[in-house]
């Protein structure tokens, strides 16, 4: 039992790795995930390899080619504007759940997040090339925050995972929309604490909307 635990922490450290991997732009579309390489890099064995990558395409990270083995899923405009429909269609309907049952702790954690997210953001403005990880993980979390008092996991869960596919485009475009982007996050702070879930769904229709725009305006992804 033992082993199989250990053998299990480690699988899960290998998934969360390649993922974030993925995610973050490191192992680009397309390209072919070699186990022998795949083995030297994250230092785990063949066979927690096929496991972890037959997670992440069950997720649609990853493309199983049978016997030719596995490659990271291609990008296109088709499924970045499917995924931010989605994203929009979730996440609508979380704030509004949690505009309403949201308390003092919900509060204070939106604040916290959009404290944490504008800092970095002013921290772009001005040095112009900050940690892209740090400055999407604090955009994560932000938009986290404003759904956590929505009371449901599953739709917490299945709007992270959303999220994560939009957050691998926003990557690969490796820019943003600056100063717009940024009052669009301050006024989605301000009509949480207003509880206007009506003004924050525009708000965000506005906010994806232009940051698919922005995305594809880079021409990154065909």
């Amino acid at each position: 039992m033992a082993q199989n635990s250990d053998e299990g922490t480690i699988g899960d450290r290998a998934y969360r790795r390649i993922r974030g991997d993925i995610l973050q732009g490191r192992l680009a579309p397309g390209e072919k995930l070699k186990l022998d390489r795949l083995k030297e890099d994250y230092g785990v064995s063949v066979s927690t390899l096929r496991e972890v990558l037959s997670r992440l395409s069950s997720e649609k990270l990853v493309v199983a080619e049978g016997q030719r083995g596995f490659e990271v899923a291609p990008v296109s405009v088709e499924e970045l504007k499917d995924i931010a429909s989605l994203r929009l269609l979730l996440e609508v309907h979380a704030i509004a759940q949690s505009f309403q049952s949201g308390d003092m702790e919900w509060e204070a954690r939106v604040v916290a997040a959009h404290h944490k997210l504008a800092a970095m953001e002013e921290k772009k403005k001005s040095e112009g090339s900050p940690d892209n990880e740090t400055w999407k993980r604090y955009d994560w979390e932000f938009h986290q925050a404003l759904i956590s008092a929505c009371g449901s996991r599953e739709l917490m869960e299945t709007h992270g995972a959303v999220f994560d596919k939009y957050l691998r485009y926003q990557m690969l475009a490796l820019t943003d929309r600056g100063e717009i982007a940024a009052r669009e996050h301050r006024q989605l702070m301000e009509l949480a604490l207003k509880r206007d879930a009506a003004k924050a769904g525009e708000v965000l229709k506005a906010h994806i909307t232009g940051g698919v725009e922005h995305a594809l305006a880079v021409g990154r992804i065909v």
